[in-house]
């Protein structure tokens, strides 16, 4: 009976490594240069946004929460950003980390934020995409490529403006 378990180990182990391994590979965080994997969330009506439905935009990603104060001292900025650039080809698409939608709507509302919100209240995305803080925000080109990740604000206005002439 011993022998059987030793034996079965022996050709279970391997395949487990295997998994894991993969699985590992398929949660990375993008980095600069990178495609990055889609995203479909909820919005505040329940309707799915995918990330890919905004390809041919230049677009602020922007992971963050409610509970976040960086996260909400940064909304100004961005805020000032995406209203000089979205008549121009920019999208936001940002994604809370919340998981009470009355504290992501309250923020949303409070914050005066028009662009495309998601809520990822289970963190499955956060996870894939191995999210460590927040904020987190990556600049994505008209292709879905990663251009910069967590810019400051002088910087990220200058990577847009280049993307989009």
């Amino acid at each position: 009976m011993f022998m059987l378990y030793v034996y079965s180990m022996k050709r279970i182990l391997p395949i487990l490594a295997a998994l894991c391994i993969s699985l590992q590979c398929m949660a990375q965080q993008p980095t600069v240069g990178s495609s990055v994997p889609d995203i479909k969330l909820p919005n505040q009506k329940g309707s799915k946004i995918n990330l890919s439905s905004l390809k041919g935009k230049v677009v602020v990603l922007d992971f963050w929460a409610s509970w976040c104060g960086p996260c909400r001292r940064s909304m100004p900025d961005l805020k000032a950003i995406y209203e000089k650039f979205k008549d121009k080809g920019l999208e936001v698409y940002a994604v809370s980390l919340d998981t009470e939608k009355k504290d992501w709507n309250k923020a949303i509302k409070e914050d005066a934020t028009t662009w495309v919100h998601v809520i990822d209240a289970d963190n499955a995305v956060a996870k894939l995409w191995q999210i460590q803080y927040i904020p987190n925000t990556y600049l994505l080109d008209k292709n879905g490529n990663v251009v910069s990740i967590n810019a400051n604000h002088a910087a990220l206005e200058q990577q847009i403006e280049k993307l989009l002439n």
